[in-house]
């Protein structure tokens, strides 16, 4: 580029001019890039954790029903068979949102419920369990709601195509003055890369259920060995 301008504009004030100006840009893409980075990997983490912990739960739920007694079995066998039968729909890769989103689509956590408010308590341990129940189905409707409003995007598109802009002029900048060999070439590919990269971070981190940087499904696949596991009747593994 600097074959193109003018022998003026590319006199040594000129050219610290330019410097200056491009370096408070980078300075500014540095920062926000940073902060957004910093940011979308806080709330990578909150998800994965809300999820975490939301299987915990139906994994609980499961163990006060089975403290419960014969009584629960029914409620037992609906969380097992939602569970399953949507894990055994997403074959060997999960879909944790779509996961989540149809288990409680459902309305199986609204059927257990009922199931549990109809039930007859004979004495004050199955109270403590019913209502230990009935909390735990609050909490997993919360998480699912949670998580189903938190999966779209947080970053918005105008700030991205800002920053990208930003990016832009600095690398145009580089080229004003640098010259034109191999060296130089391969130290700008190999740096809008590094930058390419951290966008590219920035947006997978920003969609935490899909992409090559996701939620693990390992939680689900656990609940559903555990939940699997003396099952009453012989049929709660059995999808419906």
């Amino acid at each position: 580029m600097a074959r193109v301008l003018p022998g003026h504009h590319l006199s040594s004030e000129s050219r610290e001019t330019v410097k200056l100006a491009i370096g408070t840009v980078a300075t500014l893409a540095a920062l926000i890039l940073g902060l957004l980075i910093a940011s979308a990997k806080g709330g990578y983490d909150l998800k994965d954790h809300e999820y975490r912990a939301a299987m915990a739960n139906l994994v609980l739920l499961d163990r006060v029903l089975r403290q419960y007694g014969p009584e629960a079995d029914e409620a037992r066998t609906i969380l097992k068979n939602s569970v399953v039968a949507l894990a055994n729909r997403q074959g060997r890769t999960i879909n944790v949102k779509t996961v989540w989103t149809d288990l409680s689509a459902s309305s199986n956590i609204e059927k257990i419920q009922n199931i549990l408010r109809g039930l007859t308590p004979a004495s004050d341990g199955e109270k403590w369990l019913q209502g230990r129940a009935l909390e735990l189905t609050g909490d997993i409707a919360q998480s699912r709601w949670l998580l189903v409003e938190q999966s779209g995007s947080a970053l918005q598109t105008p700030f991205l195509i800002i920053l990208i802009f930003w990016l832009v002029v600095i690398f145009v900048s580089f080229g004003m003055f640098a010259p034109r060999n191999a060296t130089v070439i391969v130290a700008f590919m190999l740096c809008s890369l590094s930058v390419a990269s951290a966008v590219f971070l920035l947006m997978e981190l920003d969609q935490p259920f899909g992409g090559l940087i996701h939620i693990s499904e390992a939680p689900l696949r656990e609940a559903v060995e555990l939940l699997t596991m003396d099952a009453p009747h012989g049929d709660a593994s059995t999808a419906p």
